[in-house]
Formats: structure tokens, C-alpha cells, sequence
């Protein structure tokens, strides 16, 4: 990048810099404490070329859309479209969550995310005893095609493109959409979307999970399988690095731990008899915005250019679009405070923004009083509004890549991306993400980094304004939105119906033959979505693989 005597020139210039700052420092010194971000990597006081003196160019940077996808997986971003305005949204009924998608629509979102129910998302039944309590309250309730038919009603699934934030049961709400597009006569050709289908991150990070690794690795498969040749414009995953982060990692952790599960995903595929190139391309990625803004722009950047080397150096991935992370990216729901709810509007600003100048393709903002309860119409139009400003009014999205060549910047890409090497190399170690979660060692490397951020704020080495600093005397928060517990039972009256008027025969038939095709090696989505045409519901035909594939049972991570 330089010459060796223009890289002396600025060696001596730094020191000649350094020295003469030392007196100015005894009379006005720095503030106290170590300058080190939340991944432990330390902050240097300025950087120049000397920290990019080695760099190479077009193996580390390159071109935007061309490898190793460090600036940008497409050539010319948002100068030709910006990314997709996704709002995370679900709550209560089928009925509640489709007026609040149409509303969203009418205000310019360009994309639907569904945030669905704790029983939806562990395959019950609003019926079942588990499900008490928790009917429609952290998303949308969907008990069988029906309700999913409601959910899209009035909204051309061949004219929106719908992520849908499901892992355990994926394969089901995936067949319940298709068929619920045929309905409205559209090819499962024509659909564009995501399921998250990513269990692995469950069993490290958020514990929605139903089946063991391995039946649960084997539906993944089948799930790539059938996209490639039925559903090709769906993205058959969605690898989470969001809620590892959530659950309180690092930024480094988050990176080196979702590609982990990344790789083993692409293992499996490949093990289960499928061409890298015949499923790569459709597989995408979802990261949190946290708080260090310079940093999370870094992360995004060292995630694409590692993903591009694993994809095209460890699986020799041939095609281009098989080495591009393409990503969604949603603010840091852990950053919300309840103190002082209007500072999170600031917060998901920048947190966005990094999002935004990190490349990524579709992106949530969070709403300012999502730390009390689902988000009000006011407060997920301000979220909404926070996208568009930065789209139409901030300048930044006129050029690709804008912080490219910044000397802190690629110091820092590089740094994340040696650092995240490292987690991977040792998690391959121990065999691979999936042993690495059954040895406990990705939870623990995870609450270990949860204790440490904590107890920073505790000691108020870490400033969370307005709540360890800058407090004030506020009101409690009123007319909060809050799911009527009625819903649970309207759910239980619809199921009841649909048992009385489908043909029982039918679906008891279906799901004989999904339990026979879960002991065999079939490809699942079939039958899957055979059942669901035939109005069996979420939980039957969990239940059916429950009784052969049986329940996972977490691992201890205490000592």
C-alpha cells in the first residue's frame, strides 16, 4: 500500500507525535480507564497507514459484488436499491398481527417479518396445557393453515417478500405459507423470503428448541433440498449470530459462533448428498447493531470476507454467489431501557446506521418502548421513519463502502476477523458446533461475556445512560399495549372447529405417514406439507415427529 520510505516518513513523524504529547498529557489528561471496546480488543489513540502497512488490497478489500465481499456483496448497493425495511412484527391473533402488517405497508415497509408465539415457536398448539399463559403474547399465534391464510390476508404473497423468525418447527410454517399462496394462485417458484431455520443457535443462545441435533440437523437438510428445486427465490436458512449476541456476547463471539454453526450446516448439507453450489447461494445470515458504532461496522465487514475464504478456500464453493453473506440485521433489542425510553430512539439511530455502513441487505429497527411491552403504532412508525431518514435523508448510502480505507476501520476488520478465526479453529477442535454446544463450551464462552458486561455496568464502568448515570424521577409508562388473554381461548374455539369440520380420516392418515418418513431417510417437506393441506395442525404434526425423533434435553454448563 505505501513505500518503505514513505512508511519510514510516517513512523518517525508518529514518534516525533508521540513524544511531543507526552507533556500536553501531565497537564490535560485522557479520561481515566482502559480504551478498550466490548470484544477486549484495545483502541490505539489514532491510526495511521503504519496499521495497514501490510495490507493487500485486493485480497482483503477488494472491489464491492466481487471477492472477498469485505466492501460489499453487490456492486453498486444502494446506489442501485436500498436494503429492505423489515419490521419484526407479530402479535396476539392472525387477525391483530395482519392489520398491523397492513399498516406497516401503507407506511412504506418494503418487506413482512413475522415474530410468531413461545407455543407456536415450540410446537404446541394454542390448546395445549403448555401453551397457557403465552397465547399471541411475544408474537403472532398460528395453530394451522388457517390462521396462516389470515395472517396474509390481503397481501400478494407474489409481491412481498416475507422472513419468517422460526427454527424448530420451520418446516411447517414454510409448508403452511406455500400452501397458502397456492390458495391465492401463486407458484412456490414465485416466493421470496426467509424461514430463520437455524437450530443451533437455540441450543446455545435461546432455547426454542423441540427435537435433538441430529433429527433437527436432518430436517435443515431436508428443508435446503426441497427450496433448491421447489421454492428457489426462499432463502432456506437464516444463521443467527442476533440472539448469541443478545444472550451476551461479544462482537467477535458473535461472528466466530454463527459461522461456526454456518459451517456445520454447509457440512451436513454436503454430507447428506447435495452440491455446495446447488445450496450455498440461497443461504443468508441475521446480525444485531449493538452499541459501539465503529465497531459494529467492522464486524459486518470481517464477517463477509471470512464467510467468502470459508465458503471458497475450506468447501470450494465455485460460485460467486455461494461466498457472498448476504445478511438482515436488527437493532440491539438488549440495548432498550426502560428508563428514559425516548433515548432509544437515538440508540436504534446509530445502531442502524452502523447496519446501514456495515452493507446489509434488509433491516428491523427496534421500537423505544419495546423494554415495556409490543411496540404501539406510534412507536414502530418512529422505528420505520428511523430507516427512511437514513435512507432518503443522511448521504451515506450514495457511495459503497464509505469507511472502506479507514485506517481504524480495517485495523479493526482484520482484528475481528483473526480473533473470530481463532473461536472457530477451536470449536473444529472439539469436533464441530454441534459438539461444542453438547461439551457446553459455546454457552459458557457466551455467559462468561454476559457476567462480564453486567457487572461493568454495575460498577458503572460502563455508562448506560439513564440508568447508571444521567437518572431522573419519571412516571410509570401508561396505555401500554397488552394481549388480551381471551386470546388463548378463541384459539381453542378455532381448533375446535377445524377438528369438527376437516376430514379426520385424512390427516390422521398424513401424519402416519410423516411418522414412517421421520424413521426412513424421505426427504420430510413432502409430507409435511401434504399434512398441512389436509388442516392437521402445528402441534399434531410436531407430535408425530416428537414420537420419533423424542425431545432434546439441554446440557449443564455449571462448572
Amino acid at each position: 500500500m505505501f513505500d518503505e520510505k514513505k512508511i519510514g516518513e510516517i513512523r518517525e513523524g508518529h514518534r516525533k507525535w508521540s513524544d511531543d504529547l507526552e507533556p500536553k498529557l501531565a497537564k490535560s489528561p485522557e479520561r481515566k480507564g482502559d480504551f478498550v471496546n466490548a470484544s477486549g480488543i484495545p483502541v490505539k489513540r489514532v491510526y495511521t497507514p503504519l496499521d495497514v502497512a501490510d495490507f493487500d488490497y485486493m485480497e482483503e478489500l477488494g472491489l464491492p459484488g466481487e471477492y472477498p465481499f469485505t466492501r460489499a456483496v453487490q456492486p453498486t448497493m444502494y446506489r442501485g436499491r436500498f436494503w429492505t425495511m423489515r419490521q419484526y412484527a407479530g402479535f396476539g391473533t392472525a387477525e391483530d398481527t395482519n392489520r398491523r402488517y397492513r399498516f406497516l405497508l401503507e407506511q412504506g415497509q418494503t418487506g413482512l417479518s413475522v415474530a410468531f408465539d413461545l407455543p407456536t415457536q415450540i410446537g404446541y398448539d394454542s390448546d395445549h396445557p403448555l401453551a397457557q399463559g403465552e397465547v399471541g403474547k411475544v408474537g403472532v399465534t398460528i395453530d394451522s393453515i388457517r390462521d396462516m391464510e389470515t395472517l396474509f390476508d390481503q397481501i400478494p404473497l407474489d409481491k412481498v417478500s416475507t422472513s419468517m423468525t422460526i427454527n424448530a418447527p420451520a418446516a411447517v410454517l414454510l409448508a403452511m405459507y406455500i400452501a397458502v399462496a397456492e390458495k391465492q394462485g401463486v407458484s412456490s417458484k414465485d416466493l421470496r423470503g426467509t424461514i430463520q431455520n437455524d437450530i443451533l443457535k437455540e441450543y446455545a443462545a435461546r432455547g426454542t428448541y423441540i427435537f435433538p441435533p441430529k433429527p433437527s440437523m436432518r430436517i435443515i437438510t431436508d428443508i435446503f433440498s426441497f427450496c433448491s428445486r421447489e421454492v428457489p427465490q426462499w432463502n432456506s436458512i437464516s444463521i443467527s449470530g442476533y440472539h448469541i449476541r443478545e444472550a451476551g456476547s461479544t462482537a467477535v463471539q458473535e461472528v466466530a459462533f454463527t459461522l461456526a454453526n454456518g459451517v456445520a450446516y454447509v457440512e451436513a448439507a454436503i454430507n447428506a448428498g447435495l452440491d455446495v453450489d446447488e445450496f450455498a447461494p440461497r443461504l443468508s445470515f441475521f446480525f444485531n447493531a449493538h452499541l459501539d458504532f465503529l465497531e459494529e461496522i467492522a464486524k459486518f465487514r470481517a464477517a463477509r470476507r471470512l464467510w467468502a475464504r470459508i465458503m471458497r478456500d475450506r468447501f470450494k464453493a465455485r460460485d460467486p454467489r455461494s461466498m457472498m453473506m448476504r445478511f438482515h440485521t436488527q437493532t440491539a433489542g438488549c440495548t432498550l431501557t426502560a428508563q428514559q425510553p425516548k433515548n432509544n430512539i437515538v440508540r436504534v439511530a446509530f445502531q442502524a446506521l452502523s447496519a446501514v455502513l456495515g452493507g446489509t441487505q434488509s433491516l428491523h429497527t427496534n421500537s423505544m418502548d419495546e423494554a415495556f411491552c409490543l411496540p404501539s403504532e406510534e412507536a414502530v412508525r418512529i422505528a420505520l421513519r428511523t430507516q427512511q431518514l437514513i435512507a432518503y435523508e443522511s448521504g451515506v448510502t450514495d457511495t459503497v463502502d464509505p469507511f472502506g480505507g479507514s485506517y481504524y476501520i480495517e485495523d479493526l476488520t482484520k482484528e475481528i476477523l483473526e480473533r473470530a478465526q481463532e473461536y472457530i479453529d477451536k470449536i473444529d477442535e472439539l469436533g464441530g458446533a454441534v459438539s461444542a454446544i453438547e461439551k457446553g463450551f459455546i454457552q459458557r464462552e457466551i455467559q462468561d461475556s454476559a457476567y462480564l458486561y453486567q457487572k461493568e455496568i454495575e460498577k458503572g464502568e460502563r455508562v448506560v445512560v439513564g440508568v447508571n448515570k444521567f437518572q431522573v424521577e419519571e412516571e410509570s409508562p401508561k396505555d401500554l399495549l397488552r394481549v388480551d388473554p381471551a386470546v388463548r381461548l378463541s384459539q381453542m374455539e378455532r381448533l375446535g372447529r377445524l377438528r369438527s369440520e376437516r376430514d379426520n380420516g385424512r390427516a390422521t392418515g398424513i401424519l402416519s405417514e410423516l411418522k414412517k418418513a421421520a424413521e426412513g431417510n424421505d426427504n420430510l417437506m413432502p409430507v409435511i406439507l401434504d399434512a398441512v393441506k389436509a388442516s392437521a395442525t402445528l402441534g399434531e404434526i410436531c407430535d408425530a415427529l416428537r414420537e420419533v425423533f423424542g425431545e432434546y434435553q439441554p446440557v449443564s454448563t455449571i462448572g
